[in-house]
Parts: structure tokens; C-alpha cells; sequence
């Protein structure tokens, strides 16, 4: 069997601009995902049972349904309610809203993480709720979800690949439209592979330094 490696760089620059618009969507995802989660996450904690159930409802839904269902739902059903998105925009949000509900038991168990003497000081330095929240709780809560948080942005970004069901060009989308007009399958996706490894160790690496300058080692 002959592989035909010399074709492959004259379709980089296509594979470029996939693996740009999967950086893009993997982002807007995981806005959403932010501003989803940690709405969830209070209402996880809430002392309101009626904001506890609802937030409780939508994590679990989304976390016991599939990733393509939801990005078909949103694609193909939502249509029929009226309301028409593009493939790129309605897979973006399937995404965050996927994101938000695993972000919202990260934020939460982040929250529970918080040990008690940390809120005790805070009530001897007279601080209120919100200073508390601020100054005390958030940063620390940000610490221990830190890890799992950097894990699920390397999730969705290779989940971002489910788009190309939806004819979404992002890497995926851009290798199968590569290979069925070629017939370089074993090649383009080789080389496709090696763009996931070199995005997902970048990526990688940028969320380590973050977490370096946001969480700098605690002095003993």
C-alpha cells in the first residue's frame, strides 16, 4: 500500500484555519460554560429547595445525555421552536451548555473544599458577605477546582469535533471534507492527530502558567 505524504502540505493551511475555529468554539464554550456553571453552582448551594432542584434538574440532564444529542437538539430541534442558529453558533452553545453543568459540580465541590476556619476569620476581620465571597472564598474555591477545571477545557476542545456532524469546519470537519474529496484518508487524519496533540499540549501548558500566576505556591 503507497501513502502519499508529499500531497499532505498543500492542505495545511486548511487544516490551519480548522484547528483556529476549534480554538474559537473550545473558548466560547467554555464563556458559557463559566458563566452557566457558576450560576448553577449557587444554586446548588442555595438555601432556596426550589433554586436547588432546578439546578439540580438541568446537571443532571446534561450530564446523563449525550454531547451529539445535545448538539442535535439544539441544531436540528430548536428550529421547530423558531429559532434558527448557524452550525457553528448552535454546536458552540451545546457545548458551553454541556460545560456549565459539569463546571457547576467543579465550582461546587470547589465551594465545599473552602475549610471552615477560612470563613471563621473572615467573620473576626468583620468582613461581610460579599468581602467574604471576594477576598476569601472565590480565590480559594478557584484553587481546588483549578485542576479539574484545566481537565474539562482539554474535554471540550476534543469534543468540539462532534460539530463536524453538524458540518461545522473546525479541524474535524475540515480532515473528513480533506478526505472524502482526496481519498488521502490515512494521511489527513494522521496529520490531524498531531494538530490535536500539538493544540491540546499547548493549550495544556498555557492553563499550567495561568494556574501559576493566579495560584501561587501557599509558603509553609
Amino acid at each position: 500500500m503507497a501513502f502519499h505524504w508529499a500531497a499532505i502540505p498543500r492542505f495545511i493551511p486548511q487544516l490551519l484555519a480548522g484547528a483556529q475555529l476549534t480554538l474559537l468554539i473550545t473558548l466560547v464554550a467554555m464563556l458559557t460554560g463559566i458563566v452557566i456553571g457558576v450560576a448553577m453552582a449557587a444554586g446548588r448551594v442555595s438555601r432556596f429547595r426550589l433554586l436547588r432542584m432546578l439546578a439540580g434538574l438541568y446537571v443532571e440532564f446534561v450530564r446523563n445525555t449525550p454531547a451529539l444529542l445535545q448538539i442535535f437538539i439544539l441544531f436540528f430541534g430548536m428550529p421547530s421552536l423558531g429559532l434558527r442558529m448557524s452550525a457553528t453558533t448552535a454546536g458552540s452553545i451545546a457545548l458551553g451548555l454541556n460545560a456549565g453543568a459539569y463546571l457547576a459540580e467543579i465550582f461546587r465541590a470547589g465551594l465545599a473544599g473552602v475549610p471552615p476556619g477560612s470563613r471563621e476569620a473572615a467573620v473576626a476581620l468583620a468582613f461581610n458577605r460579599l468581602q467574604t465571597l471576594v477576598y476569601i472564598t472565590a480565590p480559594l474555591a478557584m484553587r481546588a477546582a483549578w485542576p479539574a477545571f484545566c481537565n474539562l477545557f482539554i474535554s471540550i476542545l476534543l469534543a468540539s469535533s462532534l460539530l463536524s456532524a453538524i458540518s461545522v469546519y473546525e479541524l474535524t470537519g475540515i480532515t473528513n471534507d480533506i478526505s472524502t474529496k482526496t481519498f488521502l484518508t490515512f494521511e489527513v487524519y494522521s496529520v490531524a492527530a498531531l494538530f490535536y496533540v500539538a493544540l491540546n499540549v499547548g493549550v495544556s501548558l498555557l492553563l499550567a502558567l495561568a494556574g501559576r500566576l493566579l495560584f501561587p505556591p501557599q509558603s509553609r
